[in-house]
Parts: structure tokens; sequence; C-alpha cells
């Protein structure tokens, strides 16, 4: 696995469009509850958005799009509300992972299988081995997934392959045990409905990230949002500890590949 380094390490390229965005998608139970509708269908719906998103985000130029579809949190919601969860991350899975394949869009999901049933734990490592080979958009899902969580396995398969960092390792010895230790960090990160936090979501990879917030829940998330995301990240100055007037003259990585002053 190459390792890629951290931008508390390293300043990485800043490209036009953001490649990689990470998205919490909030607000599905609120949108079902404004139309009187069980909070389920606010789910169903919010796969819609996922879907545009993602054809949106390879449309644009985006190469990695990460969503958190299920936090280590979430088991504390009702009963009855994880189970449908469960069932509509099953058959989305199924229904969708020939669809990606023929988009070439790498599959990856990320986050603590354990707790997930067999027939699940299967559908995910199918759908990753499917789409393994494919070079296009990178769309990895994060279920039972925390940063801390994260953090604290990668330090144990660190350990067990190196035991002798036992008592001293860096950052870069660290990197390539994360879940997403073969991406880059995020560029846009954004949480859909109002609330303004991260809630536990790539802790390590937010460091340096551009953050944006909007009340716009998600099942009503789409293109047209997606782009005022990424028109106020274009507004923004990034500059990883550096002053503004070190900035003039950095060239900035356009859609197209070229850099711009």
């Amino acid at each position: 696995m190459a390792i890629l380094p951290s931008s508390t390490r390293a300043i990485p390229d800043v490209a036009r469009v953001p490649r990689h965005i990470a998205i919490i998608m909030d607000g599905n139970g609120r949108w079902a509850k404004q139309r009187f509708m069980p909070r389920i269908m606010g789910h169903q719906r919010g796969v819609e958005s996922l879907r545009a998103a993602v054809r949106a985000c390879r449309d644009l130029g985006v190469q990695y799009l990460t969503v958190f579809a299920f936090s280590s949190e979430n088991w504390r919601r009702p009963v009855d509300e994880v189970s449908f969860l469960m069932s509509l991350f099953l058959k989305m899975l199924e229904r969708e992972v020939a669809s990606l394949h023929k988009n070439n869009i790498r599959l990856k999901i990320i986050g603590d299988r354990s707790r997930f049933d067999e027939k699940l734990q299967n559908t995910m490592s199918h759908a990753e081995s499917l789409t393994a080979g494919n070079t296009g958009l990178t769309l990895t899902i994060a279920a039972n997934y925390g940063g801390r969580w994260d953090m604290m396995a990668a330090v144990q398969r660190l350990l067990s392959v190196h035991p002798e960092l036992a008592t001293s390792f860096t950052e870069d010895d660290l990197q390539p045990y994360l879940s997403m230790g073969d991406a880059p960090e995020p560029d846009l990160f954004i949480r859909t409905g109002g609330e303004m936090r991260i809630s536990n979501f790539m802790l390590w990879q937010l460091a340096y990230t551009e953050l944006y917030f909007t009340d716009t829940l998600w099942p009503v998330f789409d293109r047209k949002e997606l782009e005022k995301a990424i028109a106020s990240y274009q507004n923004r100055e990034r500059r990883f500890g550096r002053t503004s007037e070190q900035l003039v003259g950095v060239p900035v990585q356009s859609n197209e590949g070229e850099s711009r002053a």
C-alpha cells in the first residue's frame, strides 16, 4: 500500500474541484417527519440522493466520495429502525453494484463488520471484489464506523505487524493502517441537515479539510446543492499553516489537470 503524506506533515496539491469529498448524509428522518411519513421513508429517499451525488461527483471530476451511512453510535436508535437500515443497506448493495461496476466506479466499505449478519458481510465483500479493479470514482461507504475506532484499530494493526514500534511510531507509520490509508485526505467535508459537528467521522483525516454545513436535508440534497458546496470550497484560502502572502503565485489544479496561479 502506498504511503500518503498527512496534511500535518506535508502540503498537498490544491485542486479547483475537490479531489475527495466526504459527506455526513443527515436529515432523512426529519424530511420524512415533515411530510408525516415514517422515518424509514426518509432513508429510502436518501438512497436516491446518494445515487445522484455519485453521478454528480463522477461528472464533475471528483475522484473520491466518502459517505457516512451508519455510525458505531447509531446502534442506539430504535431496534426497528436499525433493522430497516440493515435491510436497506443489503438491498442497495445488491441493486447498485452492477451499475457501479458498469460505470467504472470502485466501491469500498469501511467500518467494523463484525456486528453485521453473514449475508450482509458476504454481499459487502462481493461488491468490493467485483469493483476492485475500476479506475473511476472511488465510492467509500462508512458503516458501523467511528473515527476513534478507526484510530484504535489502526494502532492495533500497526503493532501486530511491527511490535518493535510499540514504544515509538510516527504519523507516517500509522497512516497505512487507517481505514482510508489508501486515499488522499478529504478536501471538502459536507454535512446536511443543519447540524454543525463532525460526529466521530474521519477524525484523523479531517485535520485540514474545508468544512461546509447546510440546512438542506439529505433527501433533497441534489446536484445544485453539491455545486453550491463546491463553490464555497473554491472561495476558501487553503493555507495549511502558511500565511496568505506565501500563497501568491502558488498554482491550483484546474478541472483539466493543468495548474493556474
